[in-house]
């Protein structure tokens, strides 16, 4: 794929500003066209396979469906377009969890113009981007050994948490997130993992005792 080579794109954020911004910004340049916009995780998939972009722009905490939770999703699904993170946090329980899924890369939302455009040729190559925040945390977490049981839990995570320190079933939880119930078992799987428990009641009791919970 060349610099003149026309990459198409879909942008996925909760804000319809950011949307707007991200839009004119990519229509007044050359090289670039814009096939549609999401709001949500959930939106993104189906819009993701129905129009069949190059790269996708991804925010990640989104009401209604994450964008881990999307990537994930669309991974598994095995679509043909790049993603690329593109959000205002880099916190290990961000930048980790949205690798892994399968972005191709992450950025910052600070990241300057020019950037933005070279990362999202470089992402429709298939070339790994990073902002140099997120590569300094990845190298990080490559050379720190994981200590079970002490792993920050994602965002999602945490919600899935709350609601099973509610009381609430895989079923309503699945409805409540916007989530398929096969989602919520993997969340539950890996934060079990993170926590060091076995089951759900070990889990809120731990949740408790961090300060994940209350």
């Amino acid at each position: 794929m060349t610099a003149e080579t026309l990459i198409s794109l879909l942008i996925v954020d909760d804000h319809p500003v950011v949307r707007d911004g991200l839009r004119g910004m990519f229509e007044s340049a050359p090289g670039f066209r814009v096939l549609g916009e999401a709001a949500n995780g959930v939106e993104a998939v189906a819009r993701a396979t129905a129009l069949d972009p190059d790269v996708i722009l991804m925010d990640l905490r989104m009401p209604g469906g994450s964008g881990v939770d999307a990537i994930r999703e669309l991974t598994r699904l095995g679509v043909r377009a790049r993603i690329l993170v593109l959000t205002t946090y880099d916190t290990d329980s961000d930048t980790l969890p949205a690798i892994e899924a399968g972005a191709t890369g992450y950025l910052l939302k600070d990241a300057p113009r020019d950037e933005l455009f070279t990362a999202v040729r470089a992402a429709a190559e298939g070339r790994t981007v990073l902002s140099p925040a997120v590569a300094s945390r990845l190298v990080h977490a490559v050379r720190t050994p994981r200590q079970p049981g002490n792993e920050p839990l994602s965002g999602r995570e945490r919600e899935v948490l709350a609601l099973v320190a509610k009381g609430t079933s895989n079923r309503e939880i699945a409805r409540e997130l916007f989530i398929s119930e096969a989602t919520v078992k993997t969340h539950l799987t890996h934060l079990y993992t993170k926590l060091g428990v076995n089951d759900r009641a070990a889990a809120v009791a731990v949740g408790y005792d961090r300060g994940i919970l209350g």
